[in-house]
């Protein structure tokens, strides 16, 4: 599962982590995730440490916004595991997005068009029916607001 939920778009995925650790679910867990400050908005930061040394989070990116002089968002840290994030997906990942609708969803969706046109070498169209095809079997899941 890649779970990419910048700001609060990170809560609903807290509760399912929460339920994989409890079930002792199996399967691989990456989690994206952004906000403006570390030192400020690291939301549920030592859960998500917990979860990782316990193996219940695989992976974990983070990206600061304002901690640098130039701006780095979600989609930055997809574009630098572009080969990884592919590999996932083509090994059955299942793609979930979580939080603002506008313009975190616009940006973080066409990074991952992005990746896909240049790990897949395939076209913006094909990469658009790639995900599309994705979503009609579920793995490609949008909760924004």
């Amino acid at each position: 599962i890649i779970m990419i939920g910048p700001v609060t778009g990170i809560a609903a995925f807290r509760s399912f982590v929460a339920e994989r650790d409890a079930t002792g679910a199996t399967g691989r867990n990456w989690l994206f995730f952004g906000d403006r400050n570390f030192t400020t908005d690291f939301l549920y930061q030592t859960e998500w440490q917990q979860y990782e040394a316990k193996g219940v989070l695989t992976r974990i990116n983070l990206a600061w916004s304002r901690d640098a002089a130039k701006k780095h968002y979600v989609q930055h840290e997809l574009k630098k595991e572009a080969g990884e994030l592919v590999q996932w997906i083509e090994n059955g990942a299942y793609v979930y997005i979580c939080g603002n609708k506008d313009p975190m969803s616009v940006d973080v969706e066409e990074a991952i068009k992005d990746i896909l046109c240049e790990q897949k070498n395939i076209s913006r169209d094909e990469a658009t029916l790639f995900l599309e095809e994705l979503s009609s079997y579920g793995r490609y899941v949008k909760d924004l607001y």
